[in-house]
């Protein structure tokens, strides 16, 4: 372990989580937040991450050498400090009381979960929720891709960090230099988050403050909103149209968009997992448009379209807003969002869940061991995108379905033996599932119209730290319990 490198790095990404925190410091003078606290909670977190972080910056390190698993670490610790620290203005204004839940709050944004342990968001101030949505917007691409793209030159380390944060099976440079590679992506997630909020303020019904704040939960694919009721407050089909189409669009992988950029527009539209994704969208949207039609839950296909299109974007692509309470639909379009909550967006998007070209890999697996057992002497390759998948990838693809699968019955578990009397069973499922999958709301107590706050401190725990393993996906944290990792490097 390269400790004077992941102090440094560490030290970054203190002071440029202190430079995102400047904006709803200033907004809390703006808006004359005064009797919130708010300004000297922002003042003394940035104070302490500059205390913290400068000294860490001064001395560059001589030896920037560092191991994959050395890479895990630093992005795992990176992460827990920056929710630590970002939990601190929610702490010291008093807006949320106890720190545990302040931690809930923050590792959801962050983690672009969007689960909340706030009943009444619109008594929060405004500097407040716009922090905790720009928590989403950071979290979104990775704060250590920020820090990289915004690095003067290049460091054989960075791509372990890029390896441990950038979600997928496996990552691939678009450029030459990772920390062009890096740069081109923000630059798409800025462009693309911009072009939302000009949109979304074009309604009437939508100011500047709140077409910032659901851009941002839309780009980082987290879903806080400034209203109880979520999106469904605007009570707009245009609104509910923009939001669902740049969903979608942040959901996919953003190499795609590099392709476009630079014309090679037909290598983007073959990507296979594109198309799976978009069928898998499809698909759900007309078996739950059915469904609430057959029930009638809506009176017409155009109603029944518009929510369900709008809840089938927002759970595949781990959003979580909400346009109505899709936990009093029948149990057959519950359960298609369910399944939807596990197969999640694209690898290299701000999605959460299992990816869909896991869950590709995962099928063409199942597919080609059935053919094994029926000819045995037969050899077949998984391929993707018409490229063969190596037997390394296939076998990790399979390891990390494993310890995911594991992980999400122990959570559950955990959280069904401490609050056996307090929610039903279909509430601690889809609680664990959405907290796991960075989805934010579940079925039952969790639903789009409520909160985590009835949860236990013990249960808030758990839940955070399966944020935590759904967004980081499951290595780098649980290396952070691997005696060997902290041995001095030689």
């Amino acid at each position: 372990m390269n400790y004077r490198l992941t102090a440094y790095i560490l030290g970054q990404i203190a002071v440029v989580t202190a430079a995102f925190m400047l904006v709803p410091f200033v907004m809390t003078f703006g808006y004359g937040e005064y009797e919130y606290n708010t300004p000297l909670a922002f003042g003394v977190t940035i104070g302490v991450l500059l205390l913290v972080g400068i000294p860490c910056i001064i001395l560059k390190p001589k030896d920037s050498s560092i191991r994959a698993r050395g890479g895990f670490v630093i992005v795992a610790l990176a992460w827990i400090c920056m929710s630590v620290f970002g939990a601190l203005p929610f702490r010291i204004s008093g807006a949320i009381p106890d720190f545990i839940d302040c931690l809930f709050e923050t590792v959801s944004g962050f983690t672009t979960t969007g689960a909340s342990i706030i009943p009444n968001v619109e008594i929060i101030p405004k500097s407040l929720l716009f922090w905790r949505s720009m928590t989403h917007w950071i979290g979104g691409m990775g704060v250590l891709v920020f820090v990289i793209a915004v690095l003067p030159k290049s460091n054989p380390a960075i791509v372990h960090l890029l390896k441990a944060e950038v979600p997928g099976p496996q990552f691939g440079k678009i450029v030459s230099k990772l920390r062009f590679t890096a740069r081109i992506l923000y630059g798409i997630y800025i462009a693309l988050t911009a072009l939302e909020v000009v949109l979304l303020v074009i309604d009437k019904n939508v100011n500047l403050f709140d077409s910032f704040i659901h851009a941002f939960g839309t780009a980082g694919t987290g879903g806080f909103s400034n209203y109880v009721d979520s999106v469904g407050h605007f009570d707009s089909v245009y609104v509910d149209i923009v939001i669902t189409v740049f969903m979608m669009i942040f959901s996919m992988n953003f190499n795609l968009f590099y392709f476009i950029l630079i014309g090679h527009v037909r290598e983007a539209l073959r990507s296979e997992e594109l198309h799976w994704m978009l069928s898998i969208f499809v698909g759900a949207t007309l078996a739950i448009t059915v469904c609430l039609l057959v029930n009638n839950v809506y009176e017409t296909f155009g109603e029944a379209l518009r929510y369900s299109s709008f809840q089938a974007s927002t759970i595949m692509s781990t959003t979580g807003y909400a346009t109505a309470d899709f936990a009093t639909w029948p149990a057959f379009a519950q359960f298609v969002l369910v399944l939807l909550m596990f197969i999640g967006g694209s690898a290299g998007s701000t999605a959460g869940g299992l990816k869909v070209s896991r869950v590709i890999i995962l099928f063409k697996n199942g597919i080609r061991n059935f053919k094994k057992a029926c000819s045995p002497r037969s050899y077949y390759t998984i391929r993707l995108d018409c490229k063969p998948v190596s037997d390394k990838l296939s076998h990790s693809v399979s390891s990390y379905f494993i310890v995911y699968i594991t992980i999400f019955a122990a959570s559950c578990l955990l959280v069904s033996a401490v609050e056996h009397a307090t929610f039903d069973f279909t509430t601690h499922l889809s609680a664990v599932a959405s907290c796991l999958n960075n989805v934010g709301p579940g079925l039952g107590a969790v639903g789009p119209l409520y909160s985590y706050a009835d949860y236990s401190i013990f249960s808030k725990i758990v839940l955070t730290v399966d944020m935590l393993l759904g967004r980081l996906e499951v290595v780098p944290l649980l290396l952070l319990f691997y005696p060997k990792v902290w041995a001095p490097a030689k």
